[in-house]
C-alpha cells in the first residue's frame, strides 16, 4: 500500500507518477486525493488538501481544474498536451447560442489574461452597478441578464481544456492570515504552460490516454475508464 498523502509535495509527486489525479472519488477505487489523503488533512482544522491545491498549481508541474466528470483534479504537464488535444475535440455546449456564450467568456479571459468569477460577472455585465466597464468587456455580445450563471460555462470550458485554474485567492484577516474558501482565478492553459501542440490526432491522443489508464487500472471495467476520460 502506498504512503498516504501528507503534504502538497506528496500530491504533486503522486500526480507526476500517475499523470492524472482526481481530487474527489471518481468511480475508480482508490484513485483520488480524497481516498489517498491522510485523514487529518481532509475536512479538518489542520491545513490540508483544500489549501494545498494552490501550492501544487504554483509549482507549475500539474494543471488543475474541473477535468473529471465535471469535478476537479490534476493533470501532469507530461499528459497535458494529449489531454487538451483530445478534450478540445469534444465540444460540450448543447446548442449554438450556448457555444457562442462560452466563446465570449473564453475570449474575455484571453484578453484579460486571467479572471475570477466575480471579475467576469462585472466585465460581462452580469453584475449591474458594480464598477465601470471598459471597451474590452465585450458586453455588447452578452445580454444583461443577471440570471445567467457562469458556473456551468466555466465548467464546460475546463472540461474542454480551454481553461484551467491559475491559483486560489483568499481573504486575509487582521493578523495577515488567509481564511475562508479560496476564490479560483481562471486562465488558459497556454498562458501558464505555453503551446500544448502534439503531432497526433485527437483520436490518437485518446488511445494513448486510454492505454495509460488500462495500465494503471487493469482490473477496472472499461466503461469506468471511458467515463473518466470523457
Amino acid at each position: 500500500m502506498k504512503r498516504l498523502l501528507n503534504s502538497s509535495s506528496d500530491i504533486e509527486e503522486r500526480c507526476l507518477e500517475l499523470g492524472f489525479l482526481p481530487f474527489f472519488r471518481c468511480g475508480i477505487a482508490g484513485f483520488s486525493i480524497e481516498e489517498m489523503i491522510a485523514p487529518e488533512y481532509w475536512f479538518s482544522d489542520e491545513e490540508g488538501a483544500w489549501e494545498w491545491k494552490g501550492p501544487v498549481i504554483r509549482e507549475g508541474h500539474c494543471a488543475y481544474g474541473k477535468f473529471f466528470n465535471r469535478k476537479a483534479g490534476f493533470v501532469s504537464r507530461e499528459w497535458l498536451p494529449d489531454w487538451a488535444n483530445y478534450r478540445r475535440s469534444r465540444l460540450l455546449a448543447p446548442n449554438e447560442d450556448t457555444a457562442a456564450l462560452d466563446d465570449v467568456v473564453l475570449q474575455t479571459i484571453q484578453v484579460e489574461g486571467s479572471a475570477t468569477i466575480q471579475e467576469l460577472r462585472r466585465m460581462l455585465g452580469f453584475a449591474r452597478g458594480r464598477g465601470k466597464r471598459s471597451a474590452r468587456d465585450l458586453t455588447s455580445e452578452v445580454p444583461e441578464d443577471e440570471k445567467i450563471s457562469l458556473d456551468p460555462i466555466l465548467t464546460r470550458l475546463q472540461m474542454e481544456m480551454r481553461l484551467v485554474i491559475a491559483d486560489f485567492e483568499y481573504n486575509i484577516d487582521r493578523h495577515g492570515n488567509p481564511y475562508g474558501w479560496g476564490v479560483a482565478r481562471y486562465t488558459t492553459p497556454e498562458t501558464l504552460y505555453g503551446v500544448l501542440a502534439v503531432d497526433r490526432s485527437p483520436s490518437e491522443s485518446f488511445e494513448r490516454i486510454l492505454t495509460h489508464f488500462r495500465r494503471l487500472f487493469p482490473d477496472t471495467a472499461e466503461s469506468r475508464l471511458l467515463k473518466l476520460i470523457g
